[in-house]
């Protein structure tokens, strides 16, 4: 194992054993709920935008070590973000875990989900790492269909 890999493995188990933005929003935006039935990860998705901004993101999150730390990086990468800009970062985040054919390449403020790019070693796992993503896309939707703040 490359010193590389070790750091990502130890930046997936801080994220893991320390999730950022854990928890509940009293009064969300909106909130979705997200399950992956095949492993029985799942996980709670709030969302408060204001003014067309990710003004506060929280996620309750029960299963894999891999499924909560991608929820917590990703709660991190979007909090302050617009709408756009946070569709804009999870289209290439899925699209760097399921492109099998091209090596997409990350902007420098968003090296740390390079942790999670190991996962795609591990197909059956890929789909814990995109389930807090999936979910933030729904939640986004939401958000556009029902009038903001």
């Amino acid at each position: 194992m490359s010193l590389a890999d070790d750091l990502y493995r130890e930046t997936i188990l801080d994220h893991y054993h320390n999730p950022r933005n854990h928890g509940a929003i009293e009064h969300p935006t909106a909130q979705v709920e997200g399950v992956n039935p095949l492993c029985g990860d799942e996980l709670t998705l709030y969302l408060t935008v204001k003014d067309d901004k990710i003004e506060d993101v929280k996620l309750t999150a029960k299963g894999c070590s891999i499924n909560t730390a991608s929820g917590s990086m990703m709660s991190e990468l979007l909090l302050g973000k617009s709408v756009e800009e946070a569709n804009q970062i999870v289209d290439l985040f899925k699209r760097m875990m399921l492109d099998k054919k091209e090596e997409v390449e990350l902007p420098e403020e968003l090296e740390d989900l390079e942790a999670l790019r190991g996962v795609k070693k591990y197909p059956v796992r890929i789909k814990c790492a995109l389930l807090p993503w999936n979910t933030m896309l729904e939640g986004l939707g939401n958000v556009l269909k029902s009038p903001l703040p």
